[in-house]
């Protein structure tokens, strides 16, 4: 896992270029919406998991950068030139549909949930063990899916820290999520969900029924957790 790489935050951090579609206005200037998720990232996210980034607003990604795109659908029309896989020329890539999204949740709730999990599984592809051999996917916002805090009077998405994945620990022996929602491993709040493997097929399982029948409701293609290898 590269969570405890003290050599991480000797290299260069990757450059996160966001960048604007969607046809449906997105509730908030997108330059404060970039300059909010910034600090999200230096002052919450990267202490945490060492995952630091600079974030540039961009019509198209500088080259090498990685990509946070707001965008209206996952419909092909709207993909255009970004494709439909987890990457973009190399790089990582997360969307923001934001026709499905607005109306629903904050916009900035959303891409602070996707930016993060950019950040800490770049390739959407790690996954922890948990208890009973189950493999839970290693995204860190799903499980708290319905918490956030503001910054600039934005919501942003709570995560949960390293311990969240480490079956060992007991009860309240750590710190197990940003706003200490969580007590203990793998725990998932009424509105969290994730993504867990026992055997080759990954299922969903959810913090609540009410969770369930809202996620079913969702539009889910492209999301990382249904492209996780």
């Amino acid at each position: 896992m590269p969570r405890h790489n003290p050599a991480a935050s000797r290299h260069k951090p990757p450059t996160v270029a966001c960048i604007n579609r969607a046809e449906t206005p997105l509730g908030v200037d997108f330059d404060k919406l970039v300059r909010a998720l910034q600090k999200y990232v230096d002052h919450h996210l990267a202490p945490v998991w060492r995952t630091p980034a600079k974030l540039v607003k961009a019509t198209k990604p500088p080259r090498g950068a990685w990509v946070l795109l707001f965008i209206e659908s996952a419909d092909k029309k709207h993909l255009k030139d970004f494709g439909f896989h987890q990457f973009f020329e190399g790089q990582p890539i997360s969307r923001v549909f934001v026709g499905s999204t607005k109306g629903k949740e904050p916009i900035s709730l959303v891409a602070s949930h996707e930016l993060a999990e950019m950040l800490v599984n770049p390739g959407c592809n790690l996954w922890a063990r948990g208890h009973h051999n189950r493999l839970y996917s290693y995204e860190i916002c799903d499980a708290v899916e319905a918490k956030g805090f503001k910054i600039d009077r934005l919501p942003m998405s709570d995560f949960v820290y390293p311990a969240y994945f480490d079956a060992h620990r007991e009860p309240r022996s750590a710190q197990f999520d940003h706003l200490n929602w969580i007590t203990r491993p793998f725990q998932l709040l009424n509105g969290g969900y994730a993504r867990v493997r026992k055997g080759e097929k990954p299922r969903t399982t959810y913090g609540s029924a009410p969770k369930r029948r809202h996620f079913a409701t969702e539009d889910r293609r492209l999301h990382r957790t249904e492209c996780m290898r």
